[in-house]
């Protein structure tokens, strides 16, 4: 059964993800940066009141994916920091300043964040070559990738969803994000035949998710 994970800047999109029927939440912050790290408080509040899982973004600003040492540092900090509040799982990407996949830092923090499962984020569009940094994630040991095939959105970006599902060869879970919607999911998961679907299912110029929207985008995946 495909599922579905919703991307939430504030507990009160937590909730309605829940309440919808997602699997899985993404918290983070600063929709306007395209997420970044949340708040340690609002992490601790999500974490009482939902039952569904929780995966962290560790970001430590907008902008590139290449981070200077302290940077790099504080992402470590926040990782261990949210391994003590029990969350599920962690969201980041770190990039090298030629678009390759930074080999060394990744690895190191998906080491650091065990046992909790690591999602590659979409600094993956961003990347020089699409299936030599396929196999990158794949070998930092990231369990998920997040990515709208490279393109604005997953509809343009469909052809390279199909190739990266068929190569990685359920290696990875593959989760199409980016311009994901509930009357676009159904065309993606038969065409792409991915596991993970990714939405914020935000439907106005508010932050916080439309409650019908995450029904009709689960409804849509049966």
């Amino acid at each position: 059964m495909e599922k579905l994970e919703i991307a939430c800047f504030n507990l009160e999109s937590a909730l309605i993800a829940q309440e919808g029927g997602a699997d899985r939440v993404e918290l983070c912050a600063n929709i306007k940066e395209g997420g970044t790290t949340p708040d340690l408080e609002v992490v601790r509040q999500t974490l009482d009141r939902l039952k569904i899982p929780i995966y962290v973004m560790i970001r430590p600003r907008g902008g590139n994916f290449v981070y200077s040492e302290a940077e790099f540092q504080q992402m470590e900090k926040e990782i261990q920091q949210f391994k003590t509040l029990g969350v599920n799982g962690f969201v980041f990407g770190i990039l090298n300043e030629d678009k390759t996949v930074n080999l060394q830092q990744n690895s190191e923090l998906v080491e650091l964040a065990r046992p909790f499962p690591c999602t590659f984020h979409r600094a993956f569009d961003e990347v020089s070559e699409v299936f030599h940094s396929l196999e990158a994630v794949i070998q930092c040991g990231f369990s998920t990738l997040l990515t709208s095939g490279t393109m604005p959105n997953v509809i343009e970006g469909i052809s390279v969803l199909m190739k990266l599902v068929e190569k990685a060869d359920n290696r990875i879970t593959i989760m199409p994000g980016g311009g994901l919607r509930s009357n676009n999911i159904k065309m993606l998961q038969q065409q792409t035949n991915a596991g993970f679907y990714h939405s914020s299912a935000i439907t106005d110029k508010s932050e916080i998710a439309n409650i019908d929207e995450v029904k009709a985008l689960k409804s849509n995946l049966q």
